[in-house]
């Protein structure tokens, strides 16, 4: 860390430069009970969100072994639905025994209404696929070991999304003595920002505690992997995408500038002139993301909630 060759020095270095070097090093604060609890719990639902595509590309496949017709009813077949009605018509033959009150039920109990009794069992009993004896029961056999795990993993997940969004109103209501805790402001003026959902509400937390609270965009942008970096040589000088960053942060500000283009005119128009001047998607969602970025620790400094139309009332005003 100190760069001497002798570790025995690197004490002395160290501390030499805290006196010589005060500006670059900065005072640790331990985070906030709740904010370590929300941590946990973010960095959990992602390894679950990931476990369920992973157990739900295996139960496809097996469904193309022998029950393809079975897919073609939805593009989740890890839902609590279809998993129900998979184990009520696990087979081609049983589809076509099985009435259409029994289906009906499933979907009635599931609230599923933009499919009927009749289009599922229409589906179902198209002409199967002709396999190899013993396949249809050893693709069974697999299923019901896939759906036992994913009933699991779909409980887990609705457990760990009611925890986020309690602790993050437990965040928001916090209150201390002399007021509001700037947690509760931050929480609220994050949830006034377009695009910003559960889950990314949450990881901004969690993720970029430090930067947020110092209202610190360059390493906030930094952190989330929208600030560019420059390479410069004395033949030629090129900016590339930065690649060491916060992964979960880098994930939840991309998803927060893909949501943000549906609800916010002036992201939009960021990302269609970005566009225009040659740059692809991926890197017009960056630069979206960095001007989000600003504008969020501008509306932290203020501790104003976002207003679409802050914009277009002072040109009114200047007009």
């Amino acid at each position: 860390m100190a760069g001497a060759k002798d570790d025995r020095r690197d004490a002395h270095v160290l501390g030499s430069s805290l006196r010589t070097d005060c500006a670059a090093f900065r005072q640790l604060a331990a985070d906030n009970p709740v904010v370590i609890e929300l941590r946990e719990w973010s960095r959990m639902a992602e390894e679950l969100q990931q476990e369920r595509t992973r157990l739900a590309n295996r139960l496809r496949q097996q469904l193309w072994r022998y029950y393809p017709q079975a897919a073609k009813l939805t593009d989740d077949v890890a839902d609590d639905w279809f998993l129900a009605l998979w184990q009520k018509v696990p087979t081609p033959d049983s589809a076509a025994k099985a009435s259409d009150k029994a289906i009906a039920r499933i979907l009635s109990a599931y609230r599923i209404r933009r499919l009927d009794a009749a289009t599922v069992l229409k589906t179902l009993r198209e002409t199967p696929l002709l396999v190899a004896p013993g396949t249809t029961e050893a693709a069974c056999v697999h299923i019901r070991s896939l759906a036992a795990r994913l009933r699991l993993v779909n409980q887990q997940i609705k457990e760990a999304q009611h925890s986020l969004d309690r602790l993050c109103a437990k965040l928001e209501e916090q209150e201390s003595p002399a007021g509001q805790n700037p947690e509760q402001c931050d929480v609220a003026i994050l949830r006034s920002w377009p695009g910003i959902g559960r889950i990314v509400l949450a990881t901004l937390l969690v993720e970029a505690t430090e930067p947020l609270r110092r209202r610190d965009y360059h390493a906030l942008r930094a952190l989330a992997g929208v600030a560019p970096v420059t390479r410069q040589s004395g033949k030629q000088r090129f900016v590339i995408r930065r690649l060491a960053c916060n992964r979960r942060l880098q994930s939840a500000v991309h998803h927060w500038s893909r949501g943000a283009l549906q609800y916010d005119a002036a992201a939009r128009r960021r990302y269609d002139a970005l566009r225009q001047r040659g740059h692809g998607h991926a890197r017009a969602l960056r630069g979206v993301g960095d001007r989000l970025l600003f504008a969020l620790c501008a509306t932290l400094k203020h501790q104003t909630p976002y207003d679409a139309d802050h914009n277009s009332a002072k040109i009114s005003a200047a007009g």
